[in-house]
């Protein structure tokens, strides 16, 4: 999707995520066997500290793991949702992931979340994000600008698959963004 041009950075894109996870070979199981990511680069950390492994998810971007033996454990609600979009509060804590969007091709959509239900995972309807009352319709309206649907990894991950449907325009930018600092 084109957009805004960056004037201060030639940024390219996401050369990577890095997200902590609690069993490496599970989470190797789900993004390269399920999903159909290539394991890119494995690195045992030195000192016996953990690891860190690069999966491909195109367009020479990356999402890479951790594993620490010692991590704490996730807190849902704080470290990451509670919920599937959908299905219950998404809040999450300041400075922590809500979850991570693939872009996918729009006309996939339907054809991917059959895929995932066919491979077990838990995944919502598809979801037509618009300009109606509660930004989202099981139908595509003349308002919608991005179909996806949500699903966990091993972790409770959220994850969703995102394919625009429009181009966006200066009519998309209308919010004032709010602050809690003090005035």
């Amino acid at each position: 999707m084109a957009g805004k041009t960056n004037t201060q950075f030639e940024i390219r894109g996401v050369n990577h995520l890095a997200l902590t996870c609690k069993d490496m070979k599970r989470t190797v199981e789900f993004y390269s066997g399920v999903l159909g990511m290539p394991l890119t680069k494995t690195i045992n950390l030195p000192r016996g500290m953990g690891q860190h492994f690069f999966f491909d998810i195109g367009n020479g971007d990356s999402l890479a793991f951790f594993w620490f033996p010692d991590s704490p454990e996730s807190q849902p609600g704080v470290t990451h949702p509670a919920n599937l979009v959908t299905r219950g509060s998404i809040t999450t804590a300041n400075a922590t992931m809500n979850h991570i969007a693939f872009d996918i091709s729009a006309d996939k959509i339907d054809e991917y979340r059959e895929r995932l239900v066919k491979a077990g995972v838990d995944v919502t309807p598809v979801l037509n994000h618009d300009a109606s009352e509660s930004q989202a319709s099981l139908k595509i309206t003349p308002t919608t600008f991005v179909r996806s649907i949500y699903f966990l990894d091993p972790d409770g991950i959220q994850l969703e698959f995102a394919g625009w449907t429009r181009e966006m325009n200066d009519d998309d930018v209308n919010c004032e963004p709010h602050s809690t600092a003090a005035g």
